[in-house]
Formats: structure tokens, sequence, C-alpha cells
């Protein structure tokens, strides 16, 4: 079983950075072909409108993406306190007990970010200026927290915890191997 949730844990990974990568890419080049415009043809500015919400959007989207990675690999903040000043079989136990409440907390705040999205989506709002639904967004913090989940249950199986054994190079660099 913890081979076959590591493979889940490589191709989620491997999923959440390179969406979370094309999304800072695509908002970077909006941006910057909307500040061309602006500057060079100001009087198409209002055409390009969409391009604020839609790198509203696609910040959102990037935010949760990485969210559940930045757990997986110990990027989150954290306080250090107390680490390293306890025995180990009452770290281990600290651990736990943050990994449990962390568990929780995300499993309910994706269930309620679900809600919300089936409520937003039962709706039919859309976007006015993209001419999307507006329940795209809500998708986002369900994912986000969704994954944060899955993680917490890496570390609470002992399949990946970068608090113990921080993950390889080549792990971070993108491979899957």
């Amino acid at each position: 079983m913890k081979g076959w949730l590591s493979r889940v844990a490589d191709v989620l990974g491997a999923a959440e950075r390179y969406g979370a990568a094309a999304a800072l890419i695509v908002m970077t080049g909006l941006y910057g072909f909307n500040v061309l415009v602006r500057t060079l043809t100001p009087s198409y500015a209002s055409a390009l409108a969409w391009i604020d919400e839609a790198a509203g959007y696609m910040l959102v989207w990037v935010v949760f993406l990485a969210a559940g990675i930045t757990l997986e690999v110990g990027r989150q903040v954290s306080v250090d306190l107390i680490r390293g000043r306890l025995r180990a079989l009452h770290e281990r136990i600290l651990f736990a007990l943050i990994d449990v409440v962390g568990f929780v907390s995300c499993l309910g705040g994706a269930v309620i970010a679900v809600q919300l999205t089936r409520f937003v989506m039962s709706t039919g709002q859309m976007n006015p200026t993209l001419g999307i639904p507006a329940y795209v967004l809500y998708v986002a913090p369900a994912f986000g927290f969704a994954s944060m989940a899955f993680r917490f249950l890496l570390r609470l199986v002992s399949v990946r915890d970068a608090r113990r054994q921080p993950p390889a190079a080549a792990w971070l660099d993108g491979s899957t191997a």
C-alpha cells in the first residue's frame, strides 16, 4: 500500500508543480502583454480588462496547487520552539498529533469547499468578465485542502515525512524516480 501511495504522491506532485509553474508563466506573460498594450496603445487597454480577472483566478489556483506540495517537502511555515528539545518518543507523539489535527482540519476544509463549490455551481453564476462559470474559482480550495489532507495522511502512515527524511534533490527537481 505504501508503494501505491508513494506513486500517487509522485503523480499528484508532478501535476501540482507543472500546473502551478504553467499558471505563473501564463500570468507573467499576460501581465507583461497588458503593460505593453497600456503603454504603447492605451486606447485598447479597456479591451484587456479580463487579464486582471484571469490573473486573479490563476493566482488562487497557484496558491492551492502549491499548498500540498509545500507541505510534503517541508517548506511550509513552522515553529520549531519545542522540536529538538523533546525526547524521540515525545517528538513522535507531537508529530502524530500535529498530523492528525492537520488531516482532520484539511479534510474538513475540503468538505466545506466542495459544499460551497456545489452551491455556487447550482446557482449557475458566470464570471461576467471571463465568461466562465464562477465555481471554477471555488474548486481550487477544495483541491488544495484535499491535497494537504493527503499529504498529512502520507506523514501519518510514514510514506513521506520531510521532518524525518528530507526529499531527495532529484524529486524536488521534478523527476519521479
